[in-house]
């Protein structure tokens, strides 16, 4: 059971990254040739669900949002809660298996 848990988990940080990745490179293009962009709000919805690692990284590559406080604080902000809710998952089961 633990270990299908984990290959879901696996499969959907995964995708959800990918997603995170084409997205903010979708919105960076669409910022380039004036196109109705992609709202601030998705990105960082995207970035809650899974995909914020993928997309700071990608923000900082292509520097795209580099200037706006909402996502170069927000995302590490996500980031740290979402490490911090892991280790308490992990915790729990650890104290479970006990």
């Amino acid at each position: 059971m633990n270990d299908i848990i984990l290959y879901l988990s696996l499969g959907w940080f995964v995708l959800i990254s990918l997603t995170s990745v084409v997205v903010t490179v979708l919105d960076k293009l669409k910022a380039k040739f004036s196109k109705w962009r992609i709202r601030e709000s998705t990105l960082l919805i995207l970035s809650v669900l899974g995909g914020s690692v993928a997309m700071l990284i990608t923000m900082l590559l292509i520097r795209h949002k580099t200037r706006k406080p909402k996502f170069m604080l927000g995302i590490p902000i996500i980031i740290i809660l979402q490490l911090a809710l892991a280790a308490g998952i992990y915790m729990v089961n650890q104290n479970a298996v006990l």
